[in-house]
């Protein structure tokens, strides 16, 4: 098989897995970065061709995440060529060859530079954008993907759709989240856009708001107020309060979308205020129990 028609029909084959549009493109570029780079043809490409691909990477000084993601795609390829193309070939990259990854901890805001933020946020739709995020855990695109249809004020709650992962969930709304999402949908232009959050001035205005276009919101708001923050922090900054409240991981995991409990456990190596209330009270315990048995030996 022709390797244009090969990456053709994993194209369509990807397609057929319901892989977002995103992850496709994302899987189709970094595989046709491989193919022009392959000095040999692909079906005899070994584990030093791919070694020196990494070394090739390397020294573009690429990040050890987006190596990986190279290296995925190359591996989801050349599974798809033995499996579904039933090519007789040994697949080169091997699951050892991922970079290792540093593990930072999760960026949130503290308590006192909330209330900082959200002074010099007076759009009532910025404010009711980065509300949804800070208490309902949205991810910025699905913020702006967010449509009418999708809320369910009555019951204080809304449906995302398609998220990370094209999984569904169902998250609810706080009260000052709700108060702020009605405020902008009373003053919210009328538009035949079924999106929720919408361009307001210029020749774009009525269209929806994009992901860029939300996150350079926030980056103004951050640069006004002085703090270092991000939409996605908001988000972070949502799920360590909850933890720091002793909300249930598992709940936890289930309003933020996570597929393993393993991602949403990171928030437990920033959250000090349970670990600290926790320590004390067994501590508690501990003392209680020492000092039952000096009195005995006593």
């Amino acid at each position: 098989m022709a390797i244009t028609d090969a990456i053709i029909h994993y194209r369509r084959f990807l397609k057929r897995r319901n892989y977002s549009s995103y992850t496709v493109r994302n899987y189709m570029s970094t595989l046709l970065e491989f193919v022009r780079w392959v000095n040999v043809p692909i079906e005899q490409a070994t584990h030093h061709t791919i070694l020196s691909f990494i070394d090739h990477l390397l020294e573009r000084r690429l990040q050890p995440k987006t190596i990986n993601c190279y290296l995925d795609s190359i591996r989801s390829f050349y599974e798809y060529l033995i499996s579904e193309e039933e090519v007789p070939i040994p697949n080169p990259v091997k699951r050892g060859y991922a970079l290792r990854l540093s593990q930072p901890l999760p960026r949130y805001l503290r308590d006192e530079e909330i209330p900082r933020l959200f002074t010099v946020i007076t759009s009532r739709r910025d404010r009711a954008m980065f509300m949804l995020m800070l208490r309902c855990g949205l991810r910025v695109d699905e913020v702006a993907k967010l449509t009418l249809a999708a809320l369910d004020l009555p019951r204080s709650q809304l449906f995302v759709y398609e998220g990370k992962g094209l999984k569904d969930r169902v998250v609810y709304v706080s009260h000052d989240a709700h108060h702020a999402l009605i405020d902008y949908l009373n003053m919210r232009p009328h538009s035949r856009a079924k999106r929720v959050f919408l361009v307001e001035k210029g020749r774009c205005a009525g269209s929806p708001l994009s992901v860029r276009g939300i996150q350079k919101r926030m980056e103004h708001y951050a640069r006004t107020v002085g703090v270092k923050v991000s939409c996605h922090q908001l988000r972070h900054t949502m799920a360590t309060q909850l933890l720091n409240a002793d909300a249930d991981l598992v709940t936890i995991q289930d309003l933020l979308g996570h597929t393993r409990i393993k991602t949403t456990q990171r928030y437990c190596r920033v959250s000090n205020l349970k670990v600290q209330r926790d320590y004390y009270k067994a501590m508690e315990e501990v003392m209680r129990r020492t000092s039952q048995e000096k009195r005995i030996s006593a």
